[in-house]
């Protein structure tokens, strides 16, 4: 089953994902710009504390890096902004503009992810039309505030097999924490993929680190 927003393509891309992190070594295009050359094809920009202008001037950046890649590009929170700057779609919190009014902005042919902790966000989520649910913490992280309950591996196991018996079938991308040694652990549970910030720029060379990754995920 095809999402609203997604291509075959654009689904197997959907299982490595890379968010953006600023850092005091790395600028949010930095961070982008490293996860594209270790081959990371899907790139979500978040600037939780940046203006609307901020995000807008950076993905316009950004944009044409990943089109030039082949890669996914998608704008955390701001619908407008992902639509000037010729994202692909848009990832909305729990706090966000609700799934279902972005798509009636957007449009079928824009992805829409969602944020879920619970099988009952994702239940709503899918009913709301979302093409991916991005699900966690897998474990504590810094970079995102105001943290949700962590789930670990037994909660994702928990999770698909609520989405199987109640007949979802969207891609759900595990996220929160996760470095190169859960991967195996984590793909294991039947979700779709991981989603990556921290780990990849604490490391010593992150073009490297990606590159292991994108090698495990995708069997390279």
């Amino acid at each position: 089953m095809l999402t609203m927003g997604m291509t075959p393509d654009m689904k197997n891309a959907c299982r490595l994902q890379f968010i953006t992190h600023f850092t005091e070594k790395y600028s949010y295009f930095d961070a982008a710009m490293l996860a594209l050359e270790g081959g990371c094809r899907w790139i979500q920009l978040r600037m939780k504390d940046a203006t609307e202008e901020e995000v807008e001037r950076t993905a316009g950046m950004i944009s044409p890096e990943c089109r030039r890649r082949g890669a996914v590009f998608i704008i955390d929170d701001h619908v407008q902004a992902a639509m000037k700057a010729g994202a692909d779609g848009v990832h909305l919190g729990k706090n966000d503009m609700p799934v279902d009014k972005a798509r009636e902005m957007a449009g079928n042919g824009f992805i829409i992810g969602g944020t879920a902790n619970t099988f009952e966000d994702i239940s709503r989520l899918a009913a709301q039309g979302a093409d991916y649910i991005g699900c966690g913490p897998f474990r504590f992280t810094t970079t995102k505030k105001n943290l949700a309950p962590v789930l670990g591996s037994e909660g994702y196991r928990r999770l698909v097999a609520g989405m199987k018996a109640g007949g979802i079938a969207l891609p759900i991308v595990a996220i929160g924490g996760i470095c190169l040694a859960d991967i195996p652990e984590i793909l294991s549970t039947g979700v779709s993929g991981i989603a990556l910030s921290g780990s990849i720029l604490r490391a010593a060379d992150p073009v490297a680190e990606m590159r292991k990754i994108a090698a495990l995920v995708y069997g390279k």
